[in-house]
């Protein structure tokens, strides 16, 4: 599976920094898209920044930090800005072409941006899981939902993340082509000496393919489905708009997530100008996936009531002149612990 990092893909049939090789395939067009899309990349740096910023201050001045659900949207949190904090990097190298930060940020950078990428995939999958447990299984979660049990799954999360992301940051790494004399930091293009890269690729695609698509797609999709059939069989007013919302979340997974995985998938050995169009593909539905991250962790904050008060508490607070336009109604943090199945479908 192709490297998710932006990859300058010459398609030289041999590497070597002392050997000339022919260029049988050029990939200008597929890289000059990318350089244009990768405006939208510090677009999308500074709205997650201001977005997650907030997420971050409404559960700091309104919320718990030890309830189950905000542990792990924290933690969202967190991956998400690890991931964007990586995207103004990968737009300069984007629209150069060339890596102009030396090989330790290199590194640094390529780090980031998997441990980021992996670990916000997972906690999404985590908080969908947990999402359901709250609503299918409202009377007895309590017993299980509880904050060793949250620390404990985000631990689990940073784990395999951090392993998921081993054979990536060793073939990911800055190197200088004599062709074009310049620097690249990506996946290498040839073997390494010291390990079989053929392997690394190979339990990357699998990897990629089955924890990090099949895995979410599969747990999110069941989840909500349940959360569904729960919501239509009792007998809460809002519950066509509940199920609406949950046809949207589970949508907009696919949507933006689901294209450039497959796109993944299509093996890269064909014509030149199959090439090509799997290029041009992989840099649009790229871009999308990024944008899904980027609100990812926002969208799941404001979707509920709740939020959704505090942050008009927020704006009339700052500015006392919405009152008469902003409807604020108080939400008390004591009670928050203890809802019922219909408040905890309306809250999610």
């Amino acid at each position: 599976m192709e490297s998710t990092t932006p990859d300058y893909n010459y398609n030289y049939t041999d590497y070597d920094d002392n050997v000339t090789v022919e260029e049988p395939c050029s990939s200008d067009g597929e890289n000059l898209l990318g350089g244009q899309l990768s405006t939208i990349y510090y677009f999308m740096f500074l709205f997650s920044l201001f977005g997650n910023g907030l997420v971050l201050v409404i559960i700091h001045r309104f919320e718990k930090l030890t309830t189950v659900t905000n542990i792990l949207l924290l933690n969202l949190v967190v991956s998400s800005l690890m991931f964007m904090s990586s995207l103004p990097f990968v737009g300069v190298y984007k629209q150069l072409s060339y890596w102009i930060f030396g090989e330790v940020m290199c590194k640094i950078v390529g780090s980031v941006y998997y441990l980021g990428l992996y670990s916000s995939v997972l906690f999404l999958t985590l908080l969908t899981f947990d999402r359901h447990l709250s609503v299918v299984y409202s009377l007895h979660a309590s017993q299980v939902r509880n904050q060793r049990y949250a620390l404990l799954s985000c631990a689990v999360v940073w784990l395999v993340s951090g392993l998921a992301c081993i054979p990536q940051m060793i073939l990911h790494r800055t190197f200088t082509h004599n062709m074009t004399n310049k620097t690249f930091c990506q996946e290498h293009p040839s073997n390494l000496t010291f390990v079989d890269a053929d392997k690394l690729r190979d339990s990357t695609f699998y990897l990629q393919l089955f924890l990090f698509l099949l895995f979410p797609l599969i747990v999110i999709v069941y989840c909500y489905v349940r959360i569904a059939i729960t919501v239509i069989s009792s007998k809460i007013v809002t519950k066509f708009k509940t199920v609406r919302l949950i046809f949207v979340i589970v949508l907009l997974f696919f949507i933006c997530w689901t294209p450039f995985n497959v796109v993944q998938l299509i093996p890269e050995n064909g014509s030149c100008d199959e090439k090509k169009k799997r290029g041009y593909a992989l840099q649009v539905t790229r871009d999308i996936a990024y944008i899904y991250f980027c609100i990812s962790p926002i969208f799941y904050t404001f979707v509920g009531k709740k939020f959704q008060s505090y942050f008009r508490q927020l704006l009339v607070k700052r500015f006392p002149g919405l009152k008469k336009h902003i409807s604020v109604s108080q939400v008390s943090r004591t009670n928050m612990s203890t809802k019922s199945t219909q408040k905890s479908i309306e809250l999610s």
